[in-house]
């Protein structure tokens, strides 16, 4: 993922549309390195950063409680999968 991506979280019938933004690393040569990090935002309210370990299996959300683990575990694996 290399461009802001909006993913559409249910939550018990409600909709919630959340831009998955991940943060790059430019290279010297001009490529793109991923950092394993996304900020997450709804709308213009940040809602804190999924930080994943360098094989994109452990994750971390540096959230202040905006979404449940759960919530973050669904927008987590959408991250893991997208592109596969």
């Amino acid at each position: 993922m290399t461009d802001p991506v909006l993913f559409a979280l249910d939550i018990d019938g409600f909709e919630r549309m959340i831009t998955v933004t991940p943060l790059l690393n430019r290279l010297p040569n001009g490529d793109l390195k991923p950092t394993g990090v996304f900020k997450l935002a709804e709308g213009s309210i940040s809602l804190g950063e999924i930080v994943f370990d360098d094989a994109m299996k452990q994750w971390e959300y540096t959230g202040m409680g905006n979404l449940t683990h759960v919530e973050t575990a669904k927008i987590a694996r959408y991250i893991r999968n997208y592109g596969k």
